[in-house]
């Protein structure tokens, strides 16, 4: 443990000091227990107890570009390079979803929880109950492929019940995972799950807090930091990127001021995501169920058609010999037509005779009929077990929605189409016919190949003058259609297999016109399903569920509206890390002036808090200073009756430290990591952590009237304050530090990376009175 030559308190307990594999480059703590997660530079994910204890180590195998929990602790978002968004379960790591919603590297995640309890007009909370459980056992899971070890899937594994935990959302507050690219693309899923907008911040015109009348447009912006407020109606955005004004002269528009390429913040309105949450939560609700039931079905047909398909494999690869010896004999015959002719008691070829006595024989005709009456019989379980009760809680659910649709009043505005989901409600309802249908066609081929066999193992017992008493009886009728239309065709194949979708099916007009004439009777307008596939089903069921959960996206999007933009500060010419431009943080403390507003309206009751280093390159006459700007989410709605809510503060950091990395903390602190700038090497030194009270800063009120120029923080060289070691609270680190710093607000504690290799853990929270001797 280290000591400390002041006999002063020590500020912060050092809780221990330990080494770490590989530098870590991002950290965050879980927010409901004692758990830090960490990502290495070569992109691994650790998992460890507060105790230092590894819980486990997962590597995605694609660059991770950033990574936040979910509000309860138990799953963990991992954004990659790649533009997908992973979602791991917190007790093992395992890949619980996947999603492609960008199409570049996703910097940063945030994912809030719906704060409020909602009330109807008479005063009741208004929760969502799902009737499923009510009417039908859990859900059904995806079938694992015969063979493979269990983990080697990367959609489930063995434990199944965290899976429901996590799919069960009805159980969940509402929440919403933000995620924003390098490419300046923003997307909102609820649940995590159920993608429900997308905005792109290039399209957006932006006002200013310097010019009401002017409107400008971002260009090759990145996203840096997005986070959304405590009653999700409002999202602040930290992006790089260069601002041009959006006048009709040019295209691509003017460039502005002095430096238009920059640090900004800007506010988006998404306040439909608190006014519509019911709606939303139940949307999401079913909708999601739906998408994990189709992965169901999905995943039962794949497992289906690959055993399926190696039990042909099999049974071809004996019975195509016959061909070959029926030419060796000089036969100009077929092997069905040969062993017709064996049924009808004609002479036995020699050909059939070799292959039946010498090449098949008894053991192989079992071999055979067990591989191939095995695998029906294990499809039959699929169905029954997979398949057939996720289309009939797809089924449901869609009449769920379909009612849900009708209440246009309410569901109209979040996108809920009655059109498309009724359409969407037959394909749902044609599917689970093609099932039963499958069901029937796959029972009556199982029955043909065993009947098939039974026979050649009595002629097998016949060649070889055996008694054949003991064997199954067979049915001739079934033979012979088996040995004209089953033999060498293949309807469960033609059923199953996705390549073969656009291939119809023949029915006869008579069967033709039965359908139509039931169609009369209500219930269903589409005649064509018999020509279909079950695959062919699945897919347009799939397409038509694609279309009508894209209209609450669509509809959701374009609600989702820019309020005000906050240019914070040129960035330097010199190429800057994409992922890391500068130290900042984003969060909102509890309002004491709206304390006691009423949860029924959309008033936040919340301020925000803005904090990041200053690069010395942007401004050299505020060098290594630190911008905090409060009260930016309210200062559009402010400014409107009057008066400017918008305050900044710069803090010059004390000599001889430089700052590498901040966080806002709880009750308007926020922690600073700084090392010392007097030392030769990067790898050596001392570096020191500290709280500052935001709160008790003296603040300047930003308005557009005293800001003339385009930086803002220009106004502000003249009002910087000093911050003094015996001022703060202050804790010395006998090590040179690295970004990031990782700080709990709900269990007061930080973890600190040393240069070398080591992580250390500071208690926050202790107090101060009591002096701790082993330190």
């Amino acid at each position: 443990m280290e000591t400390d030559e002041s006999p002063r308190v020590l500020p912060f307990q050092l809780q221990f000091d330990k080494p770490v594999a590989s530098q870590i480059k991002i950290a965050e703590w879980n927010p409901e227990k004692d758990l830090l997660a960490m990502v290495t530079e070569d992109s691994k994910i650790l998992l460890h107890r507060f105790n230092w204890q590894r819980l486990w180590t997962i590597s995605p195998g694609r660059c991770i570009t950033s990574l936040c929990w979910r509000p309860d602790g138990k799953a963990i978002a991992v954004g990659l390079e790649d533009g997908t968004v992973t979602l791991h379960d917190v007790e093992n790591g395992r890949l619980l979803r996947s999603l492609k919603s960008h199409s570049a590297a996703v910097l940063c995640l945030n994912w809030e929880e719906d704060n409020h309890l909602m009330k109807d007009g008479n005063g009741n909370l208004s929760t969502y109950e799902d009737r499923t459980s009510c009417f039908f056992p859990p859900a059904p899971t995806v079938p694992r492929m015969p063979g493979v070890v269990s983990g080697d899937a990367s959609f489930m594994d063995d434990n199944e019940d965290s899976f429901r935990e996590f799919s069960n959302s009805s159980q969940q507050r509402f929440n919403i995972l933000c995620s924003g690219d390098k490419d300046g693309s923003i997307c909102f899923s609820i649940f995590g799950i159920f993608p429900i907008g997308k905005i792109n911040i290039h399209k957006f015109s932006f006002p200013t807090l310097v010019d009401i009348q002017a409107t400008y447009r971002l260009v090759n912006a990145s996203i840096y930091k997005v986070a959304l407020s405590k009653d999700l109606c409002h999202l602040i955005v930290m992006c790089s990127g260069e601002l041009f004004e959006d006048t009709n002269e040019s295209q691509n528009g003017k460039l502005v001021g002095h430096g238009t390429d920059g640090l900004h913040c800007f506010v988006l309105d998404t306040s439909i995501f608190w006014k519509r949450k019911n709606e939303l939560h139940q949307v999401a609700q079913q909708a999601s169920n739906i998408e994990d039931l189709t992965e169901v079905i999905r995943a039962s047909l794949s497992v289906m058609c690959k055993q399926w398909s190696d039990a042909m494999n099999h049974f071809h690869e004996k019975f195509d010999s016959l061909s070959t010896l029926i030419i060796d004999h000089g036969l100009d015959s077929s092997p069905q037509e040969e062993f017709l002719s064996l049924l009808g008691g004609a002479r036995t070829s020699p050909a059939v005779h070799q292959f039946l006595v010498n090449s098949l024989g008894e053991v192989g005709v079992k071999r055979v009929s067990k591989v191939v009456c095995g695998a029906g019989k294990e499809l039959q379980l699929i169905v029954l077990d997979h398949l057939q009760p996720a289309a009939e809680i797809i089924g449901f659910r869609m009449g769920e929605l379909r009612g849900l649709s009708r209440w246009r009043a309410r569901y109209k505005g979040v996108g809920l189409d009655e059109t498309i989901i009724n359409d969407a409600t037959e394909k749902a309802g044609m599917l689970l016919v093609q099932v039963e249908r499958f069901i029937r066609v796959l029972s009556s081929v199982v029955q043909q190949f065993s009947n098939f066999f039974n026979w050649l193992l009595k002629c097998i017992k016949l060649l070889m003058s055996e008694p054949s008493d003991q064997l199954l009886p067979y049915d001739s009728e079934l033979l012979v259609i088996f040995l004209r239309f089953l033999y060498d065709q293949d309807p469960v194949k033609q059923l199953l297999e996705l390549s073969e979708v656009d291939g119809d099916i023949e029915i006869e007009l008579e069967t033709m016109q039965r359908v139509k004439e039931l169609v009369n009777f209500g219930g269903f307008l589409d005649c064509e399903y018999l020509r279909r596939t079950l695959a062919k089903e699945f897919q347009l069921m799939e397409s038509s569920f694609s279309e009508a959960f894209q209209m609450p996206h669509c509809t959701i999007s374009e609600k989702i509206l820019c309020e005000n933009l906050l240019p914070l500060f040129p960035l330097p010419s010199s190429p800057v890390p994409t992922s890391f431009p500068v130290p900042a943080s984003i969060s909102y403390y509890e309002d004491a002036s709206h304390a006691t507003s009423s949860y029924q309206t959309c008033e936040n009751r919340c301020i925000d808090y803005i904090s990041f280093q200053v690069p010395d390159e942007s401004f050299p006459e505020i060098a290594n200073c630190i911008g905090i700007a409060r009260g930016f989410m309210n200062h559009s709605m402010n400014f409107k009756r009057g008066y400017t809510s918008l305050e900044i503060v710069l803090l010059c950091v004390p000599g001889g430290y430089q700052c590498v990395d901040l966080s806002l903390y709880k009750e308007c602190q926020f922690v600073l990591l700084l090392n010392e700038t007097n030392t030769s090497s990067e790898s050596s030194g001392d570096a020191c952590m500290m709280i500052v009270q935001a709160s008790d800063l003296p603040f300047v009120s930003i308005s557009q009237s005293t800001s003339p120029d385009y930086w803002m923080l220009h106004q502000l060289k003249d009002s910087v304050v000093y911050l003094q070691m015996e001022n703060e609270k202050v804790r010395s680190i006998p090590h040179r530090v690295i970004a990031p710093l990782a700080v709990s607000t709900s269990r007061g504690v930080a973890c600190v990376f040393a240069a070398r290799k080591r992580a250390l853990v500071y208690i926050l929270e202790e107090d101060e009175d009591e002096v701790s001797d082993a330190e």
